[in-house]
């Protein structure tokens, strides 16, 4: 599996996620593991069961945002972790799967709660250098 790289940025009262890849879709795998890694220790996640995300949107902005908000729901419904992702994008579709197990809250670090997703600082680009970038801020 491969592991796009994510990072947290700082926010006054939320948190940033921001993931980073060779293309859009690695980018959006990054996003969702800095989502994740909020919420629990993403080394201490097996990824024993896996879980199908599908989103459309009109551009890939609100894209990133649909997709966070489907991991969200699906962690919370599911009463799941997850610690891989991966990502297709094709005409304004995201085809993902999310890799993970059941929480365990002897072995998942009890992190903050995601709420959501949010439009604020929201950023999908390609840098100059190639890199892809997705990011945007999440309420916890």
């Amino acid at each position: 599996m491969r592991r796009a790289s994510w990072e947290h940025f700082p926010h006054d009262a939320d948190m940033g996620v921001r993931g980073l890849g060779a293309s859009i879709g690695e980018a959006f795998e990054g996003a969702a593991l800095a989502l994740c890694a909020l919420t629990t220790e993403l080394g201490e996640v097996s990824e024993k069961e896996s879980v199908e995300i599908q989103c459309d949107a009109p551009d890939r902005e609100v894209l990133l945002v649909d997709w966070l908000n489907a991991v969200v729901f699906e962690m919370a419904t599911r009463d799941m972790v997850f610690g891989a992702f991966r990502v297709s994008i094709e005409d304004g579709r995201l085809r993902g799967t999310a890799w993970g197990e059941k929480r365990d809250s002897e072995r998942h670090d009890a992190g903050v709660e995601v709420k959501g997703a949010t439009f604020t600082e929201l950023r999908v680009a390609e840098r100059g250098d190639g890199t892809w970038v997705a990011q945007c801020i999440v309420d916890v």
